[in-house]
């Protein structure tokens, strides 16, 4: 029977996981390679924007969830993330990421984080735009428009258009239907 040890507890753990230091992977597992079709190597020494469909997702993400760490130590979401690599390089996914900061005081200084694949290799179907996106990721978070329009400094009523926009472009009667519909990948 081979040792458990904590490295090998890393590398095979059943969740994408990344070490991370001021938004840089450290390091990260097996899984996360493979779900972001990447070789370690790729990643490593990287900013987390390679995982990002866009630049600006990617700054007002970490603008976002930065006090959020300051104040509870750790935040998880589900948002759409970007595949590095691979016959599926420039897809993208939705992915729940949830991390803890080592230092709240400074979050963004040194983190675990944790990467899971919603929807069975599924691509975002539709075509999103990056606020479209953020406004799908909290309505998969049981989030109402103000609270939304809250957490993404935006007016509740701003988000019932990007509301209204997405359940056209995903054919949703409701907006548990549309929430089904973005879980599912696509119409």
């Amino acid at each position: 029977m081979p040792d458990i040890d904590y490295p090998s507890a890393f590398h095979f753990a059943p969740v994408g996981l990344v070490l991370s230091r001021n938004r840089t992977i450290v390091d990260c597992n097996a899984l996360l390679c493979e779900m972001f079709g990447a070789e370690r190597a790729q990643l490593v020494g990287q900013s987390f924007q390679v995982l990002y469909p866009s630049a600006d997702e990617y700054e007002r993400t970490g603008a976002r969830i930065a006090p959020i760490l300051n104040a509870h130590g750790h935040y998880a979401d589900d948002r759409v993330m970007r595949r590095v690599d691979g016959r599926f390089r420039g897809e993208t996914f939705w992915c729940h990421v949830s991390g803890r900061a080592l230092n709240r005081d400074a979050p963004h200084e040194a983190g675990i984080w944790s990467f899971e694949e919603l929807g069975s290799r599924r691509p975002v179907k539709a075509e999103l735009t990056p606020r479209e996106r953020e406004v799908a990721a909290q309505l998969m978070g049981g989030l109402t428009s103000k609270e939304i329009g809250r957490a993404l400094t935006i007016s509740h009523r701003t988000v019932e258009i990007y509301r209204a926009r997405l359940m056209r472009k995903y054919g949703a009667s409701t907006t548990a239907d549309l929430v089904r519909k973005l879980l599912a990948g696509g119409h």
